[in-house]
């Protein structure tokens, strides 16, 4: 298996839970967010001494709540990268729609080629309006799959993501390009260049190493998607049985698109939650306060979706789960050490997972804890997997 770990970089909080403050009445210093900041460089060079084969940063704007404090995970993975030998970098994940194409597209070949191929492209549509709305230079939103009232933004959020996607691979992969969709035109026509117009354009610097696009497939569109474009996928927060359905269905539809099976684990990712004490009762208390506030801040995007209620059926958009409830889903992995590894062998089992990510930094938790956290699971959990 290949391990990676996950933090979202929130600042460090000592009162996180159910109650309150409310999410928007949080207000994180300057100092605060810096403080974040370093402290994920340094959890960056502690994944990489631990053996982690990969680090995710995330990508988020304007979010003084302190949750998600990195705007360009690309930029900060360039500096963990110097600092780092083996561990590979990516963002989970560069909110495509916020980004003109090309401008993520230069900015990934220069980590990728500064860390000597370490660099992972992780893309996706984005979850929260606030940011999405104020950066997207085509005017797009982002809705639920679950909203009717956000079809129509959620549609054009699908278009772009795709053509910008389609533009970022033309750039990435070819000496010269041109597109022409309905969001894209690239050259724009009718550039005047030293007597003549541009026909094509070429990216500088481009890969020199091969390189992997991860997305979060979280729909049945996204499935359908993610697949067919040669991407890999991450799934997270989803009852396991709703995840074994989208993970066959996976493997399904690349042999559909590519004329050829994958095993049954490649190309698929599995995140988790997880928190590992010297007694299960001790779990339970440490990961509490992390959990609610996590679900309180998350929550209302609609995040619970992939949780399955008491019918069978995907629970209702803006379920706050409890966390016996999380635990229940098997989204949330937590006990001695022990208890942890026979949660993961359960997915071994499951699906045959390779790639397993962790996440270890629960929203308020100190950044001394999720080191702990990384370690204790390389040290105590990885090797009792079966």
């Amino acid at each position: 298996m290949k391990f990676g770990v996950f933090f979202f970089g929130g600042v460090e909080m000592d009162d996180a839970g159910a109650g309150p403050p409310d999410p928007q009445d949080r207000r994180s210093s300057q100092d605060a967010v810096w403080y974040a900041t370093e402290r994920l460089v340094d959890m960056g060079v502690v994944a990489d001494e631990l053996g982690y084969d990969s680090y995710w940063l995330t990508e988020h704007h304007f979010q003084h709540e302190g949750y998600e404090v990195v705007p360009n995970g690309i930029l900060l993975g360039t500096w963990i990268a110097a600092r780092t030998q083996r561990v590979r970098i990516g963002t989970m994940f560069n909110i495509v729609p916020q980004w003109h194409p090309l401008r993520i597209a230069e900015d990934f070949a220069t980590l990728h080629n500064l860390s000597g191929g370490r660099g992972i492209l992780g893309v996706g549509r984005g979850t929260v309006p606030r940011e999405t709305e104020s950066l997207s230079a085509q005017h797009v939103s982002i809705g639920s799959f679950d909203n009717p009232d956000k079809v129509e933004a959620d549609t054009r959020n699908r278009e772009v993501f795709e053509e910008s996607i389609a533009v970022m691979k033309a750039a990435l992969d070819q000496d010269e390009f041109s597109f022409k969709g309905k969001h894209f035109e690239l050259p724009p026509p009718g550039i005047p260049d030293r007597g003549s117009t541009v026909q094509h354009l070429s990216l500088l610097p481009r890969p020199r190493h091969p390189y992997e696009i991860w997305q979060p497939v979280t729909s049945p569109p996204t499935l359908d998607y993610v697949p067919r474009a040669g991407h890999r996928a991450v799934f997270w927060n989803q009852h396991h049985a709703f995840i074994k359905r989208q993970w066959d269905r996976y493997g399904q539809l690349w042999e559909e698109a590519h004329g050829a099976p994958i095993a049954p684990h490649a190309n698929r990712m599995l995140v988790v939650s997880v928190r590992i004490e010297d007694t299960h009762e001790k779990a339970l208390e440490s990961a509490r306060p992390g959990h609610d506030e996590f679900w309180k801040f998350l929550g209302p995007y609609g995040w619970s979706k992939g949780y399955m209620g008491d019918d069978g059926k995907p629970a209702p958009p803006g379920l706050i789960p409890t966390l016996e409830q999380s635990l229940g889903q098997k989204t949330w992995l937590l006990g001695t050490p022990a208890d942890v590894a026979a949660e993961i062998d359960f997915y071994r089992d499951l699906l045959g997972v390779e790639h397993l990510t962790i996440f270890p930094n629960f929203p308020g938790d100190t950044y001394k804890k999720s080191e702990e956290q990384m370690t204790r699971f390389m040290d105590e959990v990885v090797p009792l997997l079966g």
